[in-house]
């Protein structure tokens, strides 16, 4: 038992350590710089392309952008706050779970019209509606295995790590021109921008009452991934004969949000869980870089680039009609 533990490190070692510095290095350059970890990671890891076949780093790449991407995604259930999603309203709960089904369902009937698989178009729906790169690794995992999937979420990662990017500096100028209150651009950016830290960068760029709502906001949006998930799993799955079971990190997913709101777990350990998971997605995402080349991401078609824009807007859109017909 022990020397077959021993030869499973020994042959994962190798790829491990490789993107454990990528994820370090990209971690730095994002506290001195501020731009997205995540993007660092997947630019810094597609400079080490060459290593994805070598056999001393393979396996351990493989390990890292599969298993340990799905415990990070079940350690963000302990991240989910019932008291924050609470705070802001039933109404506005029941709008945004509106606008990630309509955003979902947008992807879907984008990639029907580009002639697209319907594999992409949740994909890329459901990680604009949710929350980017985090939500299309979770959805990405679900999905029925092929050989181009890595590619299809890598691209899908950087395209919303960029559209977020872009958002948190374009939209509180835009919600300001609006003329929009703190609380309506602290909702809408909540309720719009793909990635957690985006949000929070441009909340709180606005004011702190707006960085608490948008924060607030986006959890709620967080809150709904399970449940986009098991819809892409049964929309796949369902009709197939073999018996459908939900994956163990979503099972860990609910049951970490289920002991989190009920106050029996130590907010010094949900911390330091929530930074563990953090470190999970970010060496996960310099593994996909690693095992994706610039080359590969050149040849997807560009009605994938599309449909990720159109669903962008399509969700700002529908936020801000909510917003002037004074559901905030």
């Amino acid at each position: 038992m022990v020397s077959a533990l021993k030869s499973r490190w020994d042959t994962h070692f190798g790829g491990i350590l490789l993107v454990c510095v990528v994820a370090a290095a990209a971690t730095f350059l994002s506290e001195h710089y501020g731009a997205p970890a995540m993007l660092f990671a997947l630019l810094i890891g597609m400079a080490f392309h060459f290593l994805h076949r070598d056999a001393a780093f393979a396996p351990g790449l493989d390990f890292s952008a599969k298993t340990l991407l799905r415990f990070g995604v079940g350690l963000l259930g302990l991240r989910l706050s019932i008291g924050d999603v609470e705070s802001i309203g039933y109404g506005a709960v029941g709008a945004v779970g509106g606008f990630v089904l309509a955003t979902l369902a947008c992807g879907a009937m984008l990639s029907y019209l580009f002639g697209r698989r319907m594999a992409f178009g949740l994909l890329a729906g459901g990680s604009v509606a949710i929350c980017g790169a985090s939500a299309a690794l979770a959805i990405a995992s679900v999905l029925p295995a092929r050989a181009d999937r890595e590619q299809d979420t890598l691209f899908v990662v950087i395209g919303v790590t960029a559209l977020s990017t872009i958002a948190m500096i374009a939209y509180p100028i835009l919600f300001a021109s609006l003329g929009m209150s703190d609380l309506q651009s602290g909702f809408l950016i909540g309720a719009t921008i793909h990635d957690v830290a985006q949000v929070v960068g441009a909340g709180y760029s606005i004011s702190d009452e707006a960085g608490v709502i948008a924060t607030f906001v986006k959890m709620v949006r967080v809150a709904l991934l399970p449940v986009v998930m098991l819809v892409v799993m049964f929309s796949f799955r369902g009709a197939q004969s073999q018996r459908v079971t939900l994956p163990w990190f979503l099972v860990m997913f609910i049951v970490l949000a289920v002991l989190a709101n009920a106050g029996v777990v130590p907010q010094v350990v949900i911390d330091a869980i929530g930074t563990l998971s953090r470190w999970c997605l970010v060496i996960a995402i310099s593994a996909l870089g690693v095992k994706t080349s610039l080359a590969t991401i050149a040849h997807v078609k560009p009605s994938y680039g599309v449909i990720l824009v159109v669903e962008t807007l399509f969700l700002l859109a529908i936020a801000i009609g909510f917003v002037l017909l004074g559901g905030v």
